[in-house]
């Protein structure tokens, strides 16, 4: 792919990262509610959730932002293929 090319998709990228990180919060927040009945995930330095909980609810966010951060970026560049005819990866 052509430089102007690339650099053409990469507005494209950050949208797609913006994108992914408010959605992987808002599902990590609904899964981790249904879970734990809490709205937030423990954060490491909270005393008042075992170390197990913290780890399990960083895992979790960290599976879900690679899931949602991957399905936001591959349809990113199916629709600049779509717009363009150039598939951005290759």
């Amino acid at each position: 792919m052509s430089t102007g090319k690339k650099l053409a998709y990469k507005p494209v990228g950050m949208v797609s990262g913006v994108l992914a990180g408010a959605v992987s919060g808002a599902i990590v927040r609904k899964v981790w509610s249904a879970a734990a009945g809490e709205d937030e995930t423990p954060d490491a330095l909270r005393l008042d959730h075992s170390f197990a909980e913290v780890v399990l609810a960083a895992a979790l966010q960290g599976a879900i932002f690679a899931a949602t951060s991957t399905a936001v970026n591959r349809l990113g560049a199916l629709g600049f293929r779509r717009a363009t005819g150039v598939w951005p990866g290759d």
